[in-house]
């Protein structure tokens, strides 16, 4: 039975500080943090609403809700991000027509756009989408194939890796524009994005100036991008490869891109010249502004920005401490950095209205740089995104991650969900961190084990 309970030890198994909850079982990302007030609890009740329940195509008898589309990957944010976890790809033992609904593709043509971001494709925006409201033809399908790639341990144990490779099919608005380059992303899981948020961005920047002045391959940088809320550059710390620099950004963007809802900050439908039958559809709300109201949006930004991390589990249990040396051994907190102290937001008077001061002054242990990294061809999808290459991947946070299991019944790990486990995920790093993986592969069965063990229980 799923529990949550706050707790005030001083410890590293609360991975949040005094906003870490107590939690197993399919609801353990779902718990607001544990030090919010009665009226912070109330915001985050209402946010909730909004995350999960369906958004509707326009027009209907709410209007609170309507809008949905015209295209769209999802009903609603719970629709990628199941019981606010991670999302996994297609499942194609249930059928080729398992729809992809967790995972989208970002698509981008040569040149630089607004501020210097992706130039999205002429015909089909920066997003592909496969879903449509009545009267509107989806964009197309999406074709996943895959390869395996073969490889061993240093004892002889053998392994197997699924390597995909994505296609658009069937498209419904004519080709695409030369050189289209294909980024997948899966939904993570969204736990502990407003404490993310309120690392002082000088210790993000200490990160990379640390592993610059360190003898090694591991040398991360920081990603320069637009935020929409501050109209400014900043620095990223969402999205898989940091492009996105703030939670009210990244839901705002969200709705639109993969919901199809408009809102003050993203007030254009994702309808190009070409798609007649999009610019056709009737608009939410009564086609009388945007389909999400600013307080609507802060609501649900709220939500997001308060979701709590679980306690790790066994923490002091003997494998996992063992696995806990070997993870420091191999390199691994060179990139995932254990732990920080949340500080004032860059800027309050926005950030206040969309996340908590309970979460100000924490001790965490998220196990991230929030730095980019270049992985090796194997993990490209060669497509930049502002100052991130083709090659770069942002370090994702750790915590959590021995739960994806409970919540969301998988372990779908990386960017595109192709690792079926850490062990896998560890085998496909490269580029930077290639060292690492080549210790790991060294490593004898009880220990991989053992290290396995330490990560799951972050």
């Amino acid at each position: 039975m799923p529990q949550a309970l706050a707790t005030a030890e001083a410890d590293d198994s609360l991975v949040g500080g005094a906003t870490t909850v107590h939690a197993t079982g399919r609801n353990a990302f779902s718990f607001p943090a544990a030090n919010l007030s009665d009226a912070e609890r109330t915001r985050f009740v209402i946010g909730n609403s909004f995350f999960r329940r369906n958004w509707v195509q326009a027009p209907a008898s709410t209007q609170a809700r309507d809008g949905l589309g015209p295209h769209f990957i999802a009903r609603s944010c719970g629709g990628c991000h199941v019981q606010d976890g991670r999302g996994a790809p297609p499942d194609f033992s249930k059928g080729l027509s398992d729809p992809p609904v967790a995972l989208l593709l970002r698509l981008s043509v040569p040149g630089a756009g607004a501020h210097g971001g992706p130039k999205a494709d002429p015909v089909y925006g920066d997003q592909f989408q496969n879903f449509a409201v009545r009267g509107v033809q989806p964009e197309g399908v999406i074709e996943i194939r895959h390869s395996t790639v073969r490889g061993s341990f240093a004892d002889g144990t053998p392994y197997e890796l699924q390597k995909p490779a994505y296609k658009l099919g069937k498209l419904n608005y004519g080709r695409t524009a030369p050189g289209l380059m294909i980024s997948p992303r899966i939904a993570p899981q969204v736990i502990g994005m407003g404490l993310l948020e309120l690392i002082p961005e000088e210790e993000i920047l200490r990160n990379a100036q640390v592993q610059a002045a360190t003898p090694g391959p591991v040398k991360g940088r920081v990603n320069r991008v637009w935020d929409q809320p501050s109209q400014q550059m900043m620095i990223g710390r969402f999205g898989w490869k940091a492009n996105v620099a703030t939670i009210e950004h990244q839901t705002a963007a969200a709705f639109q891109g993969d919901i199809g809802i408009t809102s003050r900050l993203f007030p254009q439908q994702n309808c190009s010249a070409r798609q007649k039958d999009c610019l056709a559809a009737p608009a939410g709300h009564a086609g009388q502004g945007v389909e999400i109201d600013d307080q609507t949006l802060s609501q649900v930004t709220f939500y997001q920005s308060t979701l709590a991390p679980p306690a790790r589990r066994d923490a002091q249990g003997a494998q996992v401490l063992q696995g806990q040396k070997l993870f420091a051994q191999a390199q691994c907190a060179a990139c995932h950095r254990p732990s920080y102290t949340t500080a004032q937001a860059l800027f309050p008077p926005l950030t206040e209205r969309v996340t908590s001061k309970a979460l100000l002054g924490q001790r965490i242990h998220p196990y991230t740089d929030l730095l980019l990294h270049d992985m090796g061809e194997g993990l490209a999808d060669g497509r930049p995104d502002f100052e991130a290459g083709g090659r770069q991947w942002r370090t994702p946070p750790l915590w959590g991650i021995g739960l994806i299991e409970d919540v969301n019944g998988h372990q779908r790990l990386l960017h595109d969900g192709r690792a079926r486990g850490v062990l896998e995920a560890i085998l496909w790093h490269d580029g930077e961190a290639r060292e690492s993986r080549e210790a790991v592969q060294r490593m004898s069965a009880s220990e991989r084990d053992a290290l396995v063990r330490f990560i799951n229980s972050l």
